[in-house]
């Protein structure tokens, strides 16, 4: 699924026209019926000011994956900045070699069974 195609499937889903998208997002009407008609996708930068208007992340409009809330996408592809903690986590863990990769993953592991053992205490 494209970049457009999620467009006009997003405004299928919240029944807004293509005039009043236009309208809400600043974009001229024979714009945005020109990615429909020549099948071709918005540019950069209007991207984001289209996610706010169809209140959607930037990762699912380019790439269908949602990393939050309750959409249905496949979460089997995760878009993570590498400027936050779980980036510089990936790149460190994909700068290892396959043992260091496994150590690492253990030690995930039982961090996570310790929040679990911690969780269940509590209640």
């Amino acid at each position: 699924m494209t970049i457009r195609d999620r467009i006009f499937d997003k405004l299928a889903e919240l029944n807004m026209t293509q005039k009043e998208f236009a309208k809400r997002t600043g974009i001229p009407e024979t714009t945005v019926s020109d990615w429909k008609k020549k099948k071709t996708n918005p540019t950069s930068e209007k991207i984001l000011i289209i996610c706010k208007v169809l209140d959607v992340t930037p990762e699912w409009m380019l790439s269908g994956v949602e990393t939050h809330g309750t959409r249905s996408n496949p979460a089997s592809i995760i878009a993570v900045d590498v400027e936050t903690d779980a980036g510089m986590l990936l790149e460190i863990y994909n700068s290892c070699d396959n043992a260091m990769q496994a150590r690492i993953f253990g030690y995930a592991q039982a961090i996570a069974t310790m929040k679990e053992e911690k969780s269940k205490e509590k209640k």
